[in-house]
């Protein structure tokens, strides 16, 4: 990304921070402070903050050893080193706060990001201070992706399709739900995906797959079992998010005939998405075919999620949300069936609103597709 990006994202910010009657943001590590700085930290026990004020410099508090990633920024930015000594840190805190003139009044901050470490030397550095949630303000721009953003999502997507390709041979009676992840994983980082997934696939083998977020298990694959398979890969900070299902040999007639409803169900909600309307709509649009092929009951989570430098993030496609579909919004479309103790089947695409309907990111095929037991793992 040109880096002029990150200074005009900052920009956008500050007018919105100004606008919402704050002082100031602040961020600790995390795909937001990515997102407005392209500076990657990782969460620790030296505590990094980036604070933007509604006007100003944004003031970056930082460790010492972290003075390389800052050393020629092509935007401006203020940076406050402290050393190894945890006393003195308190005291940097209140230098940085003082010249960004942020020592009082409504500061925003990310409940779902901000730490108690950090939260603690904001409070002690400036007791006037009054933490509130900003988390409107960044979700709403990171909601709309421009187009650099699409194509980064779209290679992801790319890299997570060829790296299964890459291992079907293998889905083979005797392998096991770990062995199958752990190969999948090698495939992803051969294929180019950046080394932090979005998560550590989800692959569950027979009445496995009727929990949703199973985790890979010491089960071994047997003729006649259902495989699903929930994947993604990340390029350059943005990640895909996949799931397709398998048969191994034939499956019970009523797996099958489910893995038909939740495939309609999903071709149902891509054609539901457009500009204009709720989340919810796309939601209720594949709720519907579940519940008049009469498995309402077993279709329990929402129909997806928002997708980009998180696996979840806004908008979510459920019932409950109401935000307005817009060009350039990401995110999952995911209906599925889940029958306990016997199988479920879940079918997921990433999605790209566009000014007339939407595109898909995926382009994996969304049959329920019929591999051969013949050779054992």
């Amino acid at each position: 990304m040109p880096d002029k990006e990150h200074l005009k994202r900052q920009q956008i910010l500050q007018a919105a921070i100004k606008k919402a009657g704050l002082k100031a943001m602040a961020f600790n590590p995390g795909p937001d402070l990515s997102y407005l700085s392209g500076l990657d930290f990782h969460l620790m026990e030296r505590p990094v903050i980036l604070v933007i004020p509604g006007e100003g410099t944004p003031a970056l508090i930082l460790p010492e050893l972290e003075n390389a990633k800052v050393a020629d920024l092509p935007y401006p930015v203020q940076p406050y080193f402290y050393n190894e000594d945890p006393a003195t840190w308190s005291a940097v805190f209140h230098t940085a706060l003082e010249e960004s003139r942020t020592l009082a009044g409504k500061i925003g901050v990310i409940p779902r990001r901000l730490r108690m470490l950090e939260l603690d030397y904001l409070r002690a550095a400036a007791p006037g201070l009054e933490l509130v949630s900003g988390q409107e303000l960044i979700s709403g721009m990171r909601a709309i992706k421009d187009a650099a953003e699409a194509e980064k999502m779209e290679e992801a997507a790319r890299i997570a399709e060829c790296a299964l390709a890459a291992i079907l041979s293998s889905i083979k009676p005797g392998i096991t739900e770990q062995d199958l992840a752990s190969r999948l994983v090698g495939r992803l980082l051969q294929r180019g995906s950046d080394p932090e997934l979005p998560f550590f696939p989800i692959v569950s083998f027979g009445e496995n797959s009727a929990n949703p977020h199973a985790s890979p298990s010491a089960r071994i694959l047997k003729d006649g079992d259902l495989v699903l398979i929930d994947w993604g890969a990340a390029y350059q900070g943005y990640y895909s998010d996949i799931t397709r299902v398998f048969a191994v040999g034939d499956l019970h007639p009523e797996l099958e005939k489910i893995a038909q409803f939740v495939k309609s169900a999903n071709a149902t909600a891509r054609e539901a998405v457009k500009p204009g309307i709720p989340a919810s709509e796309v939601d209720r649009a594949a709720r519907q075919v579940i519940e008049d092929a009469g498995y309402g009951e077993f279709f329990f989570h929402r129909t997806g999620h928002g997708l980009g430098r998180e696996a979840h993030e806004e908008p979510y496609i459920s019932q409950y949300d109401q935000t307005v579909l817009e060009p350039g919004m990401t995110f999952t479309i995911e209906p599925g069936i889940y029958l306990p103790n016997r199988g479920g089947v879940r079918i997921e695409d990433d999605i790209l609103v566009t000014e007339d309907g939407c595109r898909s990111l995926t382009n994996q095929p969304r049959d329920l597709s019929q591999l051969l037991p013949d050779d054992h793992f």
